[in-house]
């Protein structure tokens, strides 16, 4: 088979709505990459980062013959008068951007099977086992920053990435990952209120508000985290608002990642949702992760470290809510009120 043209790929990918494609060479991972820090204990409990490891450091493992895996970056960053302030991370203000991903690699699938049907694809949006920041680096489209974020030259790190793997090889592959633009910059590290980011682009989940808010859905969060969540229930951005290389975002017109009626509630109203107000805000948002009892939870959480003190009859009723983490978070935030 010859190496598929990589301009047309280009076209593709920009016709179907990508921002930044890249090509790389399908070779294995050095296992330190990842083994060392989950030995490190770095993922928390997200067991699945290590179930699968070997898929992850071999994609020849997910697609038998890979030669090529292509990376896809997608600006999401939206300026929004109406979410300005949210307590929710830019990135899931909007519609899940696992579908809007998903429907764009979906189109550039279908155009590449009908252009080249003899080539075979494996493709993932964040949920497969595809390490799609090192992938995208290695397509040349950036480079992992100190924050653990990937970050690009036009985009800064609002970017969500994806890929695809194929059978076949491109006629032309990136060198490698962009120029570090960090240079001695520690402004994230020094930013982040739990000390989550280890340098070296490593982040420590156990301490990440992003974990403690998004996926720690079963345990309480550690007293020492809880007061630095001001404002802060779902998701955390603080090391990307204070990046120099984020200085100058560049706004998607993409209406996808226009932010939906929930970015436009706050802390006190977040806290106090309704089961009906849940099914009718959050479905189709990245929120649904965190799931009805958790978002309240950390609603909860959010008004104590602000000492909110006109949140007291609310949180007063918390704490007789059926659910025992709202229950829980909600005394917390009263006993951090009167403090």
């Amino acid at each position: 088979m010859t190496s598929l043209p990589t301009a047309h790929l280009r076209q593709f990918s920009e016709q179907v709505g990508f921002d930044l494609v890249g090509f790389a060479r399908a070779e294995p991972i050095p296992p330190e990459t990842l083994l060392e820090w989950l030995e490190a204990g770095c993922a928390a409990d997200m067991d699945w980062m290590g179930t699968r490891a070997a898929e992850r450091l071999d994609v020849s493992r997910l697609l038998p013959g890979a030669r090529t895996v292509v990376a896809f970056a997608t600006n999401y960053y939206r300026d929004d008068p109406q979410s300005a302030g949210s307590p929710i991370a830019r990135y899931a203000r909007g519609r899940d951007y696992h579908s809007t991903l998903r429907d764009r690699l979906k189109a550039f699938r279908k155009l590449l099977s009908e252009a080249y049907p003899e080539v075979h694809h494996y493709g993932s949006v964040d949920s497969g086992p595809l390490m799609e920041k090192v992938w995208a680096a290695r397509a040349g489209l950036g480079y992992v920053g100190k924050n653990g974020c990937f970050i690009t030259e036009p985009y800064g790190s609002w970017v969500l990435l994806s890929a695809l793997v194929l059978d076949a090889e491109v006629d032309t592959y990136a060198g490698g990952p962009a120029e570090d633009r960090c240079g001695h910059c520690r402004k994230c590290i020094m930013s982040c209120p739990t000390g989550a980011l280890l340098g070296q682009g490593r982040v420590d989940a156990r301490a990440c508000l992003s974990y403690q808010t998004i996926e720690n859905r079963h345990a309480e969060v550690p007293e020492s985290f809880r007061v630095e969540m001001n404002n802060l229930i779902f998701g955390c951005d603080i090391c990307q608002d204070v990046c120099p290389l984020n200085r100058h975002p560049v706004i998607t017109p993409n209406e996808r990642f226009a932010p939906r009626a929930v970015a436009e509630l706050g802390v006190m109203e977040l806290a106090a949702l309704t089961p009906e107000e849940y099914q009718r805000l959050i479905p189709g948002t990245p929120l649904g992760r965190a799931k009805y009892d958790g978002l309240r939870r950390n609603a909860a959480y959010a008004l104590g470290a602000a000492k909110q003190a006109e949140a007291r009859p609310l949180l007063e009723r918390l704490t007789q809510d059926p659910s025992e983490q709202v229950r829980h978070a909600a005394q917390w935030a009263l006993l951090h009120l009167g403090a």
